[in-house]
């Protein structure tokens, strides 16, 4: 029982990291795409869209850095102090987005609020790719101690997936624009989608070809037999799904577009996993050797047990509940 704590507790931390990734990214995503839109109108338009939605999103994300702390605290007091810069400019980029998206629709000028929005939902999707590239490539520890210099994370491998994050969520943005808008904002969202979508298959490619090749303990994982042929379906799969979301996009289809993206997204969150596991601080501390006591773990599993079916159905009560198309107009 003691040894399937550390994994039970990482998958509740998984679960919350993909379902902040998939519902907040595409929110974010609506505010990358913000200064694309023609006028006013169109960005009342696309703000309805997620109002709805947007503050609860990132209850995720909140139970995922609390889960980080309290199930593992070797492991988080090694990543906050290594990944600080990028950690502190996420949150503020988020505060900022979150005042922007209050302030924007009572103001008599809405030109800096749309630039907050968008300046904001910009930075927070990048800062959560230097963070992933960050974690993916390694960090310096001597002595269960972060012993690198702060700049350390601010690598190419780490802006190179900072794009690309960035990029993934403005095609789940563009996306969620075709699945629950008309007109205009609809039509300019999927010419949007199709760009996107070839660019987050390159960045995905890129770090794909990247990260085995700079760092040889993924690309012993991925490319060491029998893991070859274990592995293999990832990539095609991912193939399968990228055709999937151009054909929907092609063809008119609404909702098929939208779900894809998210199986790409959940499809790359994989492929990283496999790629870390079983380290939780790559490439020294493991799940097992970051867990807190079992004692510390059952307590909080039982309060997290408790409260995250009612999460899950909270969230699944809104998305139901404000379910089809967004009218035209101010989201207030």
């Amino acid at each position: 029982m003691e040894w399937d704590l550390p994994l039970i507790w990482a998958g509740i931390i998984a679960l919350a990291v993909a379902m902040y990734v998939i519902l907040d990214g595409f929110d974010l995503g609506i505010g990358i795409l913000f200064p694309f839109a023609r006028d006013e109108a169109e960005r009342d338009q696309m703000m309805a869209s997620i109002a709805p939605y947007w503050d609860g999103n990132e209850t995720w994300l909140v139970l995922g850095g609390v889960g980080l702390l309290v199930a593992f605290p070797l492991a988080y007091s090694v990543i906050m102090p290594a990944l600080y810069l990028p950690v502190i400019l996420m949150l503020l980029a988020l505060v900022f987005r979150g005042v922007a998206f209050e302030f924007r629709g009572i103001s008599l000028t809405k030109k800096a609020w749309n630039l907050a929005f968008a300046g904001g939902s910009l930075l927070a999707a990048f800062c959560q790719g230097v963070i992933l590239g960050g974690l993916l490539q390694g960090i310096v520890i001597e002595g269960n101690v972060f012993a690198g210099r702060t700049f350390d994370f601010a690598t190419p491998f780490a802006l190179l997936t900072g794009l690309g994050v960035a990029c993934g969520y403005a095609l789940l943005g563009a996306t969620w624009l075709v699945m629950k808008t008309e007109g205009a904002v609809a039509e300019r969202a999927r010419r949007h989608a199709k760009f996107l979508l070839l660019l987050v298959l390159a960045f995905m490619a890129a770090v794909s070809l990247w990260s085995p090749i700079e760092f040889p303990r993924i690309g012993q994982r991925w490319f060491t037999l029998p893991n070859f042929f274990y592995l293999a379906p990832v990539p095609l799969v991912t193939a399968l799904v990228a055709f999937l979301a151009w054909r929907g996009l092609r063809r008119g289809d609404d909702k098929t577009p939208f779900l894809a993206s998210i199986g790409l997204f959940l499809l790359g969150y994989l492929g990283l996993a496999i790629s870390a596991f079983p380290y939780l601080v790559p490439p020294n501390i493991t799940i097992w050797e970051a867990a807190a006591a079992p004692a510390s773990l059952i307590f909080s599993l039982v309060g997290t047990l408790i409260l995250l079916p009612i999460i899950l159905l909270y969230t699944g009560f809104v998305y139901w509940l404000f379910r089809g198309k967004t009218a035209e107009g101010s989201y207030h």
